[in-house]
């Protein structure tokens, strides 16, 4: 069977960065199982899966705008200290969820500057040409409840 939209599909990959980091893999662990056309995963990355088959491997390069999108100056802000209430010492690098527009948001602290606190709302990988190693292991039919609830039941998915 190959990808087409509504399947499931099951991949090992292993992400890079342009200068090949490995940024994240499922090499070891359970292979990451999504639904095809549910923008489960990025986009570059989808377009690829599509009509790919069980064994397939192949690398994929996704720029920046079709995977974590370019990076947004305006999600840069100045924040003060007293909005991380609760926390001991707040350092950069760390990262936090905020109310955001359209719900929780991911922030990271990039700079502490006297009573304020410089975050970035940016997806850490925005910005950045995505490099993927992909090895197809399983497509299958969405069941008519993973359709429903528009994600995959079972090994490498949700459990209820």
């Amino acid at each position: 069977m190959q990808v087409q939209n509504n399947s499931v599909v099951s991949i090992h990959y292993t992400l890079t960065d342009a200068q090949g980091a490995v940024l994240d893999s499922s090499i070891d662990h359970t292979p990451l199982a999504y639904i095809q056309g549910m923008g489960h995963i990025v986009p570059g990355l989808e377009k690829a899966m599509d009509g790919k088959k069980a064994g397939d491997k192949f690398k994929v390069s996704v720029p920046a705008e079709e995977g974590y999108g370019v990076r947004d100056e305006e999600l840069i802000d100045r924040v003060p200290k007293e909005a991380f209430e609760g926390v001991p010492q707040v350092e950069p690098g760390m990262e936090f969820y905020a109310d955001g527009p359209n719900g929780p948001v991911m922030i990271t602290v990039k700079a502490l500057d006297g009573d304020f606190v410089l975050v970035d709302g940016n997806h850490p990988l925005a910005g950045k040409e995505l490099h993927f190693d992909i090895e197809v292991t399983e497509v299958r039919e969405a069941t008519a409840e993973e359709s429903e609830h528009g994600h995959v039941h079972g090994e490498g998915g949700h459990h209820h």
